[in-house]
């Protein structure tokens, strides 16, 4: 697939600014520099920050709406010894995010259960069969976290029966809220809180600080939850700016130096023991096999991994999660392959600006995976939809440039449910509105769509030279981590290199090209790996000029570290 390579050119002004940061005597190799320039960090305190996040820079929690109401609500319930259920999503931000509260509120409560719905049975959200649970077993205050800020029906649901409903949510609202006892949600249109972007996971974080903070509970009791709030950060793709950055850089510290029994069980079986565990580590390893409780079974048994206390019990429950990974693996591989095949019936999908597929029979626990798949071989938005009870049920994912937030909610007069966030989205629709949504949404990304958007765009940050490629560019880079959006990994571009004359085919199939590449400013080789590209083996090893973009990576094998170079696209010189 042909991608589109965009560089991101220094101006004069941003070059001036570099300058008078080095001036300032910061010991930056100058291409880190310029990136942060880019990025709009451009004086020494700024830097300063960036390169050293301090959790005392955190927000106040009670800027956040509704946050006076909640804690003393929660007050109110603890002493008065009331049965408190914490409800959450099934996904990972989801089950984290009630882990977290559990955690830290076990130590002050006899009485606390944990709820998180069966993701074909009840569905996303707060549901009525839940609220159902809470009046038999007497509970009378919910928090619900990662949820809860459109489920005005279910709210007024609980209110008829005396149940009080904190919702701690971080999705977009509609112009009602819920009549919840409180709402916190940065993206409430009365807000004032600084930052907006905050996981589910990390609102509950902010409320448990609030709470903290109300009882003269020192915020080091909060620190060992951070692990929580990094997992959640990176599953869930939010900004890794402002606060998430703090809460991301020092979960990472506690996932890799001082980990609870839970996490250890899951870093072993995602065989990270003894890694230094990165954000891209919680998206591709450890994520997924939380995922994986709620994708195939429930996501309760998640929860119940993070909260153990038990070495033994942790491993078991990592083991079956590990377990449920695999199926899942297995399951995603079938449906994309009959999603695909679908597809290629369509005879005019070059011409498609959008993708919508139905099979009723499809597992509704990896259809959001499907649609990325999709998404990303042919580059557009893409609707899998299955059928779940009596409804069809679905996940979207997108392209840069186009929301697939709006682009549902334009359709919201057809559908039963829906939610979601710019990238990715879920919703609900009877089957007799299937057709007109299909060309509803289907016309909305014809006319928003360009033809532009459809290649898919490789960000590059700068050019350098592989004599650039060294450790103490390396050293500068690691610095600039945990790296997600809004603070993506660097990519750099080279142009005119060459085979040095060692490069060959890798893996099983041979479809990976192992490289080692010169330039006219270095002797020895430059270590590369492109996988899935050995179609330009030949190209390459006949001697030929080629660009490339690429990543700066640390390869540790056999515990010796070395330089990498992990290529993302390679093309003839002109």
């Amino acid at each position: 697939m042909t991608r589109q390579w965009n560089l991101k050119n220094h101006t004069k002004e941003e070059d001036k600014r570099l300058q008078e940061m080095l001036d300032e005597g910061l010991r930056l190799n100058p291409v880190v520099g310029r990136m942060l320039v880019k990025r709009g960090i451009t004086t020494f305190d700024g830097v300063k920050k960036y390169f050293r996040p301090n959790l005392n820079d955190l927000h106040d929690p009670f800027l956040l709406p509704d946050m006076h109401k909640a804690v003393s609500r929660l007050n109110k319930a603890l002493g008065n010894n009331e049965k408190i259920l914490i409800y959450g999503d099934y996904d990972v931000d989801g089950t984290s995010a009630v882990a977290l509260v559990y955690r830290f509120l076990r130590p002050y409560s006899t009485i606390l259960d944990y709820y998180i719905p069966d993701r074909y049975d009840e569905g996303y959200g707060v549901s009525y069969r839940s609220i159902d649970y809470a009046e038999k077993n007497g509970i009378t205050l919910v928090i619900a976290l990662d949820c809860g800020i459109k489920a005005i029906d279910k709210i007024a649901y609980a209110n008829k029966k005396g149940i009080d409903f904190i919702i701690c949510d971080h999705h977009t609202p509609d112009d009602v809220l819920p009549d919840a006892l409180a709402v916190i949600d940065a993206k409430r249109t009365d807000s004032t809180y600084p930052y907006e972007h905050l996981s589910g996971c990390g609102v509950g974080f902010k409320f448990m600080q609030a709470f903290a903070q109300s009882n003269d509970i020192p915020f080091t009791k909060l620190e060992c939850l951070l692990e929580l709030t990094a997992i959640s950060i990176a599953s869930d793709i939010v900004p890794i700016t402002g606060e998430n950055r703090i809460l991301a850089y020092y979960g990472l510290r506690q996932l890799n130096f001082n980990p609870s029994i839970g996490m250890k069980g899951i870093i072993k079986t995602s065989g990270l023991t003894d890694k230094d565990i990165t954000i891209s580590d919680i998206v591709y390893k450890i994520g997924p096999r939380i995922n994986a409780s709620g994708r195939m079974t429930n996501g309760r048994e998640a929860v119940d991994l993070m909260l153990a206390r038990d070495e033994k019990i942790a491993g078991e429950k990592a083991a079956d999660i590990d377990l449920y990974n695999e199926e899942r693996k297995e399951m995603d591989r079938k449906i994309t392959d009959e999603a695909n095949a679908i597809i290629d019936m369509v005879h005019d999908i070059e011409d498609q600006k959008g993708i919508v597929v139905y099979n009723q029979e499809w597992h509704k626990g990896v259809i959001g995976i499907v649609a990325s798949r999709l998404t990303e071989k042919y580059y557009r938005p893409a609707v899998v939809l299955t059928k779940s009870a009596d409804l069809i049920t679905g996940s979207a994912r997108s392209i840069q440039g186009f929301d697939i937030y709006n682009a549902i909610e334009s359709c919201r007069d057809l559908l039963e449910n829906f939610g979601g966030h710019t990238y990715a989205a879920g919703l609900s629709l009877r089957e007799e509105n299937l057709e007109a949504f299909t060309e509803r949404f289907m016309k909305i990304a014809s006319e928003e769509i360009t033809p532009q958007q459809m290649i898919p765009q490789i960000d590059i940050d700068d050019v350098i030279t592989l004599r650039d490629v060294n450790d103490a560019l390396l050293k500068d880079l690691k610095r600039m981590n945990p790296f997600g959006p809004d603070n993506e990994k660097p990519v750099f571009c080279a142009y005119q290199v060459r085979d040095f004359g060692t490069s060959r085919l890798v893996g099983k199939d041979g479809t990976h090209l192992k490289l080692e590449l010169k330039d006219n400013t270095t002797v020895a080789p430059t270590h590369a790996i492109a996988f899935g590209m050995g179609e330009h083996e030949q190209y390459v090893k006949t001697g030929n000029p080629v660009d490339i973009c690429f990543t700066v990576e640390e390869n540790d094998y056999n515990n010796i570290k070395s330089i990498q170079l992990m290529i993302k696209d390679i093309r003839p010189s002109k």
